[in-house]
């Protein structure tokens, strides 16, 4: 996993394996050989390349493209998988999605939509906020 994501993530900005060698502070035949498998970068060369590459190191480490079907997504950007609308207009939400964003059982969330853009959830509490910020009624 690791080696497909370095070179992945290396492509995706047009890197040469000579550049992030020379911003981690390896040689270039380091870099080959771990995107080839045959080594594996130690903890402080994963930190660094999580940052150069604006992934966590979990991702970095641990992302599988085939399990999701989409390649890693930039830090903060998370794919949680297809929802089903089941019978009755309800979805669930995924475990890791609820974690990630701090919802829990119920908790009130507002659905916003744009015929273009597609639908988004958002919490009502940051609703809120951020409608009486736009109204002028923020107090800060």
């Amino acid at each position: 996993m690791i080696s497909e994501n370095l070179v992945f993530l290396r492509k995706q900005r047009k890197m040469s394996q000579e550049e992030v060698a020379g911003l981690i502070g390896v040689s270039r035949q380091t870099v080959a050989k771990w995107e080839a498998g045959e080594t594996l970068p130690d903890i402080s060369n994963c930190a660094a390349l999580a940052k150069l590459y604006s992934v966590t190191v979990d991702e970095l480490i641990l992302y599988c493209e085939d399990s999701s079907g989409l390649p890693i997504p930039p830090k903060g950007k998370y794919f949680f998988g297809k929802l089903t609308v089941d019978g009755e207009g309800r979805i669930t939400l995924p475990e890791k999605a609820m974690r990630v964003f701090g919802v829990s059982p119920g908790d009130e969330l507002i659905l916003l939509g744009d015929i273009d853009r597609g639908m988004a959830l958002i919490g009502s509490e940051g609703f809120t906020k951020m409608a009486e910020m736009i109204r002028g009624e923020d107090k800060r």
